[in-house]
């Protein structure tokens, strides 16, 4: 996942029908990465695999920079807050990434995408001119109340046992407030003003170096007994989400109005449990349900009226 930012542009429209089928294959797609996480955690180091996929992705968008004649070096003061959020991608990346070895996908997918919550109020307090609305501060409340009945939930009914589904729920909100912390940085500093894909390259390659780095530390990682199906996985996270997606999502930025585009929003989450409980067999009480319902009516209303940055 990573945040990205475009200049305001007068010729960006509303959504037209390619631009909101566009929107749903992303939401799908971005919904699957917590099962395609999920399923490469079977033989990969969590931390390792996190990563590599970095890695992978920074060199695809570095190829990507030098096809469209980006320029890297100027001197445009974004390499201090391009440290920052790429620390910060790092920290959301082994929340997940760990998260993910102790709750479901389908409950990481609903933890992780209060996200957009946690940036509507930390532009709400750095950010001039970004203050919530009363609508806002209601989609708030609802989302916070989901989140808390979905821990009550996880804390009674936790399939692999309360206390570690828990933890694993812990860490979703937290690499939640990760991804909010980096949106943030990235819209109230230098980062803002430059490349797209300059700040997404910042993202990856420092959060490469860190992630591979606290791999190594951790042990030796043995190779040679990796199934086919989690190489595949590791494509999928690397190539079509950190890649082409985010490429994908920029473009979208582009040509048609934010706030539009970020309502869509709630989709990943709801894409995120269904794919969860197909393709993994997840399991859930009613009561988790409504806490993720209350989520997702949290996260429509909160980007009812402009967007607050939007990832994968």
């Amino acid at each position: 996942m990573s945040t990205l930012t475009a200049s305001t542009s007068p010729e960006r429209r509303a959504l037209d029908t390619s631009a909101i089928l566009l929107m749903i294959v992303l939401c799908a797609l971005w919904g699957l990465q917590q099962v395609a996480i999920k399923r490469a955690n079977a033989d990969l180091a969590p931390v390792f695999q996190a990563g590599l996929r970095s890695a992978i992705a920074a060199v695809l968008v570095f190829g990507w920079t030098r096809v469209r004649g980006v320029r890297l070096g100027q001197a445009d003061r974004t390499l201090w807050p391009g440290l920052v959020a790429g620390v910060l991608f790092a920290g959301e990346f082994v929340c997940i990434f760990l998260g993910l070895d102790l709750t479901s996908a389908s409950r990481m997918s609903v933890f992780l995408y209060t996200a957009p919550c946690f940036t509507a109020l930390g532009l709400h307090w750095f950010v001039p001119g970004e203050r919530l609305r009363r609508i806002q501060w209601l989609g708030m409340a609802l989302a916070f109340a989901g989140i808390v009945l979905a821990f009550v939930d996880g804390f009674l009914n936790g399939s692999t046992g309360s206390l570690r589904t828990l933890g694993g729920d812990a860490l979703g909100v937290l690499g939640g407030v990760c991804w909010a912390a980096t949106t943030i940085v990235v819209r109230g500093t230098a980062l803002a003003r430059c490349s797209p894909s300059k700040a997404l390259l910042y993202q990856l390659a420092v959060s490469a170096v860190i992630l591979l780095a606290v791999a190594a530390l951790s042990g030796p990682v043995v190779l040679h007994t990796i199934a086919p199906l989690t190489w595949m996985s590791l494509a999928y996270q690397s190539v079509v989400i950190a890649f082409i997606s985010y490429l994908v999502w920029f473009w979208l930025l582009t040509r048609y109005i934010a706030s539009r585009l970020s309502v869509f929003s709630f989709l990943t989450p709801l894409f995120g449990v269904a794919l969860g409980v197909i393709l993994l067999g997840d399991h859930f009480s009613a009561q988790f349900v409504v806490a993720a319902l209350l989520v997702l009516s949290g996260i429509a209303v909160v980007n009812m009226r402009g967007g607050v940055g939007k990832r994968a």
